[in-house]
């Protein structure tokens, strides 16, 4: 599963990575960025820009919000045929910003779990595969916009730290992924792997990401 991420690039490097979507003048660096907050989307929506989504994803058919805690990941494997994410796949769909995960490696003997900090080798950003919908409460209260990240089998980096691994998406892939007409599962389906390991690192943390309380530049400094 992908329970925590960063997202701390400054908007100047969002666009360059990002150049077809408007990104944000000011965006506050977030070091710990937990489910149910607002994360920084861009959906296939036609509005071209870096959005803000509840994470957790509210399927349009829900009576309470709640149900978004328990969705804050989709299996890959199963998108096409669970009812809380089928249709999104089918039409709506988002990247979701990042420049780093965390995921918790367990220790052999031991009840005790590290925490690991996962990003691109170069540092640069990059984008999970997610899905997103639009919620109206019973109450008539503001539509929510909400997300989940598409999580998949684990690459080589990753099998050692925890058995699944968020979907990440090449460049080359964002048009397909975010095209507004609906697409069959078949012609997505290729687009959820694992990333190449050889591009990608990982190193351990401090144990203050631990707490979503936490959200400071300490929390991805390398443990000593």
């Amino acid at each position: 599963m992908c329970g925590r991420f960063t997202l701390a690039s400054d908007p100047k490097t969002l666009t360059e990575t990002f150049p077809d979507f408007e990104a944000p003048t000011e965006l506050s660096p977030r070091y710990n960025i937990a489910p149910t907050q607002d994360v920084a989307v861009i959906a296939n929506n036609g509005e071209n820009k870096i959005e803000y989504f509840h994470w957790g994803l509210i399927p349009f058919w829900a009576k309470d919000a709640k149900i978004g805690n328990r969705m804050i990941n989709a299996r890959g494997e199963t998108l096409g045929e669970k009812p809380a994410f089928r249709t999104a796949y089918k039409r709506r769909r988002c990247l979701i910003l990042t420049d780093g995960f965390y995921e918790w490696r367990k220790m052999p003997g031991s009840r005790l779990k590290v925490p690991m900090y996962i990003r691109m080798e170069s540092g640069k950003p990059f984008a999970f595969a997610g899905l997103w919908e639009v919620w109206h409460s019973p109450e008539g209260d503001d539509p929510v916009l909400s997300c989940t990240i598409i999580t998949c089998a684990p690459n080589e980096l990753m099998q050692q730290i925890h058995h699944r691994m968020p979907v990440i998406l090449q460049p080359e892939a964002y048009d397909l992924w975010l095209t507004t007409t609906e697409q069959p599962p078949d012609a997505l389906n290729d687009l959820l792997k694992p990333y190449p390991t050889e591009e990608m690192t990982a190193y351990s943390v401090s144990r203050l990401v631990n707490s979503p309380k936490n959200d400071s530049p300490d929390c991805v400094v390398p443990a000593q």
